[in-house]
């Protein structure tokens, strides 16, 4: 499994030996097979372990036992708990994977969880900067004292099973003197960059800590990403950004690079690459220094997405751009750029 929370394990620890391999076997299905991100396994993982935790508790000891009134049993005491709308929709969906998945395996003779229905979840308007708001986001490291990195956690893991990330380095803090001094100066340049990829090309923010110096074509201006379920993407950055990786890899990284950066593009104060924790606090930090409504790595995602619809972009383009599977995923922007032209009109229009 892939390392869910303590009360998961506890309660995986707990199903019958049966149980306990399907929920194993799936989760190595979903990883190996379907080439599906670490979080995205816990997930789903979770989840199992909670529904067939719940079939156990109804007397259902062995899987061929588990149909389609305990599936909406499980859904109906998470809404009772206060689930949300979408908690329960990605939930009905975690028990659909798994039907689909257990019966193609012969676990069980049907698929049980094919007629489960669930909620439609209910996906608010992402809140956005405007195109000002986001300028002064990304030039900020060159008015502001960075924000300290704060003590490293997980490292980000690539979604390739070809490269591996160099870790994040847990190594004491730089010694004092002249290499403390060009450390400091190179975190600036690198939490520019960090900005700039950020609102330039709309990535994850798993997929710019991901990046290795490799992924950038400067010559082409475009960068190299590998997204969801391991999907690769070209996606073009404009000069500003370019400018910030050139004064980056000239000055920055070299200053903070060690035995433990790898090729990794993005390095974090103590040299390991920059883990996505860090880098949503450097976007918080720098944005509340701005006086800018708060904001994280997503944010600027939606930002960058919204921006491309309003200048003129073709909806499939930016599908591509963001690394969609589906359109419907990028189609939510262009009800953000209708709000906010409704909202333009309501405040300027003498009869809206």
């Amino acid at each position: 499994m892939s390392r869910p929370d303590r009360g998961t394990r506890a309660m995986h620890h707990a199903l019958p030996p049966e149980l306990r391999d399907a929920v194993d076997d799936f989760a190595e299905h979903l990883s190996r097979v379907r080439n599906r991100s670490a979080h995205t396994v816990r997930a789903y993982v979770t989840d199992l372990v909670s529904l067939l935790d719940h079939a156990v508790r109804m007397g259902c000891v062995d899987l061929a036992e588990l149909d389609l009134s305990v599936l909406r049993s499980w859904l109906a005491k998470q809404r009772t708990t206060g689930a949300a709308r979408t908690s329960l929709a990605r939930r009905a969906a975690s028990a659909r994977a798994f039907s689909a998945w257990a019966h193609r395996a012969g676990l069980l003779s049907a698929d049980v969880g094919a007629a489960l229905a669930s909620p439609r979840a209910h996906r608010e308007l992402p809140s956005v900067l405007r195109a000002d708001q986001a300028a002064a986001l990304v030039e900020a490291p060159a008015r502001q004292a960075p924000p300290v990195d704060p003590a490293p956690t997980d490292p980000p893991v690539r979604s390739t099973p070809s490269v591996s990330p160099a870790p994040t380095d847990p190594s004491p803090g730089p010694a004092p003197g002249a290499a403390q001094t060009a450390e400091a100066e190179a975190v600036p340049l690198r939490d520019r960059v960090l900005l700039e990829l950020l609102y330039a090309t709309g990535v994850r923010v798993s997929e710019a800590c991901g990046l290795d110096v490799g992924d950038v074509d400067h010559g082409r201006r475009v960068i190299r990403v590998f997204g969801k379920g391991g999907r690769e993407r070209a996606v073009p950055y404009g000069v500003p950004a370019q400018r910030a990786l050139d004064e980056w890899l000239r000055r920055g990284r070299p200053a903070l690079v060690g035995a433990r950066s790898g090729d990794a593009l993005l390095l974090g104060a103590r040299g390991g690459r920059l883990n996505p924790t860090t880098a949503r606090q450097i976007v918080g930090a720098y944005a509340e220094a701005a006086g800018l409504p708060r904001t994280s790595p997503h944010g600027l995602r939606h930002s960058a997405a919204t921006h491309l619809l309003e200048g003129g972009a073709d909806l499939r383009a930016v599908q591509e751009l963001l690394g969609h599977a589906s359109l419907a995923s990028t189609q939510i922007y262009t009800h953000v750029s209708v709000e906010r032209l409704r909202a333009a009109y309501r405040q300027a229009h003498p009869r809206a």
